[in-house]
């Protein structure tokens, strides 16, 4: 009976572990798309905070110092994916994927330039602590859920946020700024995907050529079955975190490898089926604000 309890807190703690990179991400995909932007660049923003956490940690010998670089990479990317659909009305699906092909090809660039590799950079230390529940990077994920969702439906800044992802032409006649709302929203789902990527390469001890894996895609599901809500979005994240942890302990079993690894992917296809049609996305997302049909 005891051996059963550890291994299940160790099942357990190894869910908590694996699912902060989504929590993460799917938190901050509930702020830039209730803003109305889609962000598919999600998946660039966790591999540029994970080679900015890597680098800054390598090169300092501080993971402070690394979760900065992480935020500062994050950022830089987020800003150039606003930049680009909010200031340039771009198409947002076309950006999201362009900026995600755009970083794997820079990061690698990086790898080789400051690491002498295309595929890892050098060992890092990471955060050396006893077990997930101290690691600072799962106290910011438990603290994005609570805090993001008393933001978005608590405060002033949230009620705006809202306003211009449903209606952003009424939000701009009622005052308020339609692309600073918009831009701080992707900002945000930049900063937190900064920092799941920074976790990633944390607990890797090391940054490797692509090494988010999906990990976007994935949380931007999570925040759709959530309902664009943040809570919703993290307990669909310990779901597929579940499913992850499930696919490592049946690896050795009678199963074929590719059926278990693909797990993930088909639980991910499936729930969306069933649950996708009744998730109403906010009304204007993914649709550029044109201010009186001229300029923003």
């Amino acid at each position: 009976m005891l051996s059963m309890g550890i291994e299940f807190f160790l099942f357990f703690q190894q869910i908590l572990r694996i699912a902060v990179p989504y929590v993460l991400t799917s938190v901050g995909a509930s702020f830039s798309e209730r803003g109305g932007v889609v962000n598919l660049a999600l998946e660039g923003m966790m591999l540029a905070g994970a080679f900015g956490a890597a680098a800054g940690q390598h090169y300092t010998g501080s993971a402070a110092a690394g979760i900065f670089f992480a935020l500062a990479s994050g950022l830089a990317v987020a800003f150039l994916h606003a930049f680009v659909t909010v200031t340039m009305k771009a198409d947002q699906i076309v950006s999201g994927i362009a900026i995600n092909i755009l970083v794997m090809g820079a990061t690698r660039f990086g790898l080789s330039v400051l690491f002498g590799s295309t595929m890892n950079s050098s060992r890092i230390g990471g955060i050396e602590v006893p077990s997930v529940f101290a690691d600072p990077l799962f106290l910011a994920a438990l603290f994005s859920v609570f805090a993001g969702q008393f933001v978005l439906f608590g405060t002033p800044y949230g009620l705006r946020l809202r306003a211009t992802g449903e209606n952003a032409e009424t939000a701009d006649a009622a005052g308020i700024r339609v692309s600073a709302m918009r831009y701080s929203g992707v900002l945000l789902s930049g900063a937190l995907a900064a920092l799941a990527g920074a976790f990633l390469a944390f607990q890797q001890h090391s940054f490797t050529d692509g090494m988010t894996a999906g990990r976007g895609y994935i949380a931007l599901a999570a925040m759709i079955i959530g309902k664009w809500n943040p809570v919703g979005a993290a307990l669909a994240s310990l779901m597929f975190a579940s499913a992850e942890v499930a696919e490592m302990w049946l690896q050795s079993g009678f199963l074929p490898t590719q059926i278990v690894q693909s797990l993930p992917y088909v639980i991910t296809l499936f729930v969306l089926a069933g649950f996708v049609g009744k998730a109403v996305a906010p009304r204007e997302v993914g649709v550029p604000y044109v201010k009186n049909r001229l300029s923003d």
